[in-house]
């Protein structure tokens, strides 16, 4: 049995749906606080009745992640909220539009690397020093384990990047008990992943969890995959 996180708080970027979705209500079932992240208000309503019947606390913040004044939005809903964020889900990611390699607009990386990587700097900068401050703190970047699809190279150098970011950012943490680990959740049948995907987006958990709820001072700066943890007792 997975430990609980009562009394911890934790936001996922992007958990109006599918993964990001499936992570927030694994966290809530191990009695962990959810601030459920969305585009528009409208877009978390199913999140946040699927998290009613386990009893947490909730709220929901909405921006965009596709420009640092979007981000800054997200930052500043999540401070007024007064309170103190443990746990942090970089989650919400889009896809590079598939064309030739030799094809692809400088617009299109920048694009692609503002919502994947740029995004995800600017909410760890936010938050992790807060995080180190008080002793404790989860960060969990996803990544993919997307390879020989040059027709998406915005979307697998973005994810690269992500990669060598956490474990630069683990080891500037080295010691305060922030650990942060990036997770590749698999090939799943969501929006982006399609329906022909190899697995159902309900198999991201529980390994999804497994870097939330590493012991103190646990591993950092490492790779996780979730669906290698699909026979751990939820």
């Amino acid at each position: 049995m997975m430990k609980l996180l009562e009394n911890k708080w934790a936001l996922i970027t992007g958990s109006s749906r599918g993964i990001g979705q499936q992570i927030a209500l694994g966290l809530a079932e191990r009695k962990c606080d959810i601030i459920v992240h969305a585009r528009k208000a409208e877009n978390a309503d199913k999140t946040i009745g699927l998290l009613k019947p386990y009893g947490v606390k909730t709220h929901v913040v909405t921006g965009v992640l596709d420009s640092v004044e979007g981000v800054d939005g997200i930052i500043r809903a999540v401070e007024a909220l007064s309170v103190k964020l443990d746990i942090l889900y970089n989650n919400a990611a889009i896809m590079s539009k598939w064309q030739p390699m030799w094809q692809i607009p400088q617009a299109e990386w920048l694009r692609v690397f503002q919502t994947n990587l740029f995004a995800m700097v600017q909410l760890c900068t936010a938050f992790a020093p807060g995080m180190k401050e008080r002793g404790f703190g989860r960060i969990i970047n996803l990544t993919s384990g997307i390879k020989d699809n040059p027709e998406l190279t915005p979307y697998s150098v973005s994810k690269a990047a992500v990669d060598k970011y956490s474990r630069d950012l683990a080891y500037e943490l080295r010691g305060s008990n922030v650990l942060v680990n990036f997770l590749d959740p698999g090939w799943l049948k969501t929006d982006m992943g399609g329906a022909n995907a190899e697995h159902d987006v309900e198999t991201v958990l529980p390994g999804a969890l497994v870097p939330a709820l590493l012991e103190d001072n646990g591993p950092t700066g490492q790779f996780y995959a979730a669906q290698d943890y699909s026979m751990l007792q939820k």
